[in-house]
Parts: structure tokens; sequence; C-alpha cells
């Protein structure tokens, strides 16, 4: 059928799908050839893709690659370049242009994005950004309560959906962060890894992530995180309390957890017991690993812990 055939609407579409930032040539060409799609090309589109592509090209050229190689990468790990909240935004804009990318890992200790950089990447993330990616590692990035909210957001409209992996290390992820969070991650049923170490979250975040249903009431068949492998909580408040609440959700889910990090944290001998009780009774069933160093248990409570776990195996 030929363009002209087309509404105005459908027109517009297929000049949607060919104004790629990264390979903006495109729109070039077919607008060049076509007269319907020259005039929606107007001056304005183009002075915005034009923009768009400068900036994609600026922030390819920071992290030292061309845009071919990012839009073709399957590995994307940025370390220490000073990422901005303007370079992150750029990002987000590229997320649906990037279908072969599947980890993703944006360190940033030096604080260079600022508290805006995290909202601003998951603000731009549109449904169906990032397909491919299943791994994304954040670390040392604000995120606080704004990026949470906007991360959950993204999740909830579409975007990452074959996210296994979510690593969120030191980024200010605080109990009213971790409880924004909570149900876009609950809502992703292939989630296997969850890392949140060296976050300022203790028991309230953690039962934020794992409510118990309510009374009287079966757990519901999907959902949850039934599938979850890893929980990494090292250095984070947990207290006896976030024992208890892990053993509560080992009930209804946590059925293929292997390893739970808890180093670090504020779990003293009355944790260790609840969690020892738990493992002599058949709960958590596909644990391997549990680590309780840098608590304030006792040595005798951590070796109870490790017994009991010993003695499954």
């Amino acid at each position: 059928m030929a363009l002209s055939k087309l509404s105005g609407d459908e027109q517009g579409i297929i000049l949607g799908q060919l104004r790629n930032t990264l390979e903006p040539r495109l729109a070039m060409y077919f607008s060049s050839a076509n007269k319907e799609l020259r005039a929606l090309l107007t001056p304005a589109v183009q002075q915005q893709l034009r923009t768009d592509y400068e900036a994609a090209t600026a922030l390819c050229l920071k992290m030292g690659m061309g845009c071919k190689e990012l839009r073709e990468a399957t590995k994307v790990d940025w370390r220490d370049n000073g990422l901005s909240a303007a370079d992150l935004a750029t990002l987000a804009k590229l997320g649906s242009l990037l279908p072969a990318l599947g980890w993703l890992v944006l360190i940033e200790p030096s604080g260079s994005a600022g508290p805006d950089g995290v909202p601003r990447l998951a603000e731009g993330l549109v449904a169906g950004a990032l397909p491919a990616l299943t791994t994304l590692f954040i670390d040392g990035m604000h995120v606080g309560d704004a990026g949470a909210v906007a991360l959950a957001a993204a999740l909830d409209r579409g975007a990452l959906p074959r996210l296994e992996i979510l690593s969120l290390g030191n980024v200010a992820i605080g109990d009213a962060a971790l409880a924004a969070l909570a149900p876009a991650l609950r809502r992703r049923p292939a989630l296997e890894h969850l890392h949140l170490a060296d976050n300022p979250l203790g028991d309230e975040g953690l039962a934020a992530l794992m409510p118990p249903p309510p009374a009287g009431t079966p757990p519901p068949p999907a959902g949850g995180l039934k599938k979850l492998k890893v929980l990494d909580l090292y250095g984070t408040q947990i207290t006896d309390a976030g024992c208890a609440t892990l053993v509560a959700a080992s009930h209804f889910e946590l059925l293929h957890l292997e390893r739970l990090h808890l180093s670090f944290t504020k779990i003293t001998d009355a944790g260790c017991a609840t969690l020892a009780a738990a493992l002599d009774s058949g709960a958590l069933p596909a644990l391997e690993k549990l680590r309780l160093v840098g608590t304030p248990a006792s040595v005798a409570a951590t070796d109870a812990v490790s017994k009991a776990l010993a003695k499954r195996k």
C-alpha cells in the first residue's frame, strides 16, 4: 500500500519507527524519497532528531564507544565515568533502541549524577525499554525515595520486562524507598537475584517486601518472590524482627532461595535462634548458604545456625 493511502496518524507511526536516535539517517533517507514522510519531517522534528543524536553521540564518546557499538552491545559496564543526571536521562531515551543489551552496570560512587540521576533514568524508561535486559547493577548512586518510586513506575509500565537480577548497592534505599519499590518487585515473576547491600533499610522495609497474606487466606498462586534464589541484605539495619519476617515468608514464598546474606546487620542471638529453629523445621528448603559475619550475635549463636543448615545437606 502506498504511503499516500495511509492516514496522517499511520504515517506518523511509520516516521516514529524510523526516528532512531542512534541512526538518524534512516528517517532522512526515507523522507527524502517520500513526500508524505518529508512533510512530516518538519524543521522542528529534524532539529529535535539532531539534538537527540548529538546527546547520544556525546554519551557514547564519554563512555569510549561508538553509537553502532552501543546499539549492538549485549553488555555495558560503566564504572567511574562521571555520569551526570543528563547522561542518565539520555541513556533512558535510548532504552527502546538497545534490543540486544542484556547486562547493564552503572557504578558511580563519585556522586556525579546527584540526587536526580536515577529518577531521570527511570522516568525515561518507556514501556518495553531495554527488552532483553536481565541484569541491572546500580551502585554508589543516589536512588532514595524518589528514585525508588520512579523505578517502580518504570517496572509497572513494562520497562525491563525480562529483569532477573537487580542490584542496588549503597544507593540510599531506606524503609520508605523499599516499601515504594517492593510491590513492583513482587510483580516480577522472573526475579531471581535481589541485592540491597549497604543500604539503610531495616525491618519495616523488609516487611514491605515480604508481607504475609491476609489472615485466613491462602497465598496467591502467582507473583511474590517465589523464584528468588539470592537475597543480599549485607550491611543493612535488619534486626531480629527481620529474621522473623524471613522465616514467616519462607512458609509461602522464598521456596527457591539458595543464598541469604545477613552479614554486618543488627541480628543478635535471638535472631539466630529464630533462624536455627526454622531451618531445623524445614523452612527455606533450598537454602545452601547463609552468612552472618560481623553481627552482634555470639559465635555460639551463629554456629548453631550453621549447624542447622549443615544437617540438611
